[in-house]
């Protein structure tokens, strides 16, 4: 392809991003007698998030911190992972079994607590520790991962639990991103044992996201400590995506008897 031209593409695409209101990013490469354009996934730009009114504070975690930077980790940056869409009914379920009576409510996540309509199901995919990898979807629970119908704008809070991490925190925050946050019902900074809660397509708190960034800069030695009921973000106009494991293992998120008494 002739370099002007080639440009000229470049640019158009540019153009058409922020016309959009997309981020973009083009890059383009030169092989033997030709060119190619590289197009990575087109995003529309987060809106800002509005801050919760919500102070924060940290607690000293159970050493030692996690192994890698938290965002390279597969078990905190869940978009490391991904999903894929599952064949699953869109619905609240009954499952066998006994009940934690301290696990997390998911209903006191939302304002006002409720069990909102689910719009979607999804398989999160394994991790190959091995290869370092992303392995196969996993097929066991028929859901790992669920949307749920918000209202945008209105506040997500931290769901309320029997655990106590001291002086009245539930958990921490072990990874922050504007639009994904992990919680965890432990002080350790890993999801090996206790309650782990990820959230995805929402706004987090940026007094919150600072506080995450600076202890995260600073070595993990303390993180993000939160109490039921405190507000953490809010929700945007996408639906809200929840996984939640239980000694690093995925559950299905459906489940009234768990999450949704």
């Amino acid at each position: 392809m002739n370099r002007n031209i080639l440009h000229q593409l470049s640019s158009l695409f540019l153009a058409l991003g922020l016309l959009l209101g997309m981020t973009m990013t083009v890059r383009a490469e030169e092989g033997a007698g030709s060119y190619r354009i590289f197009l990575p996934l087109a995003l529309r730009a987060p809106a800002s998030c509005a801050a919760t009114g919500a102070r924060y504070a940290s607690l000293p975690i159970n050493p030692p911190p996690t192994d890698r930077p938290a965002a390279q980790h597969p078990d905190l940056n869940l978009a490391l992972r991904g999903y894929t869409p599952a064949n699953a009914a869109t619905e609240y379920i009954w499952l066998g079994g006994d009940a934690d009576a301290r696990a997390p409510q998911l209903t006191t996540l939302l304002s006002p607590p409720r069990r909102p309509d689910i719009t979607g199901a999804w398989h999160v995919y394994d991790w190959d520790w091995t290869q370092n990898r992303r392995g196969d979807p996993i097929a066991a629970p028929p859901v790992t991962l669920m949307g749920l119908k918000t209202t945008p704008g209105e506040l997500l809070s931290l769901p309320d639990s029997g655990y106590d991490l001291g002086q009245g925190y539930e958990a921490l925050v072990l990874y922050a991103e504007p639009h994904r946050i992990t919680l965890k019902y432990t002080r350790e900074d890993n999801v090996v044992s206790g309650y782990t809660l990820h959230l995805e397509n929402i706004c987090v708190d940026p007094n919150l996201l600072a506080l995450y960034q600076q202890l995260d800069g600073q070595g993990r030695e303390q993180l993000p400590a939160l109490r039921a009921g405190q507000p953490l973000a809010r929700a945007v106009d996408s639906p809200l995506s929840i996984a939640i494991r239980d000694t690093g293992r995925f559950m299905d998120p459906r489940s009234i008897k768990d999450w949704w008494r």
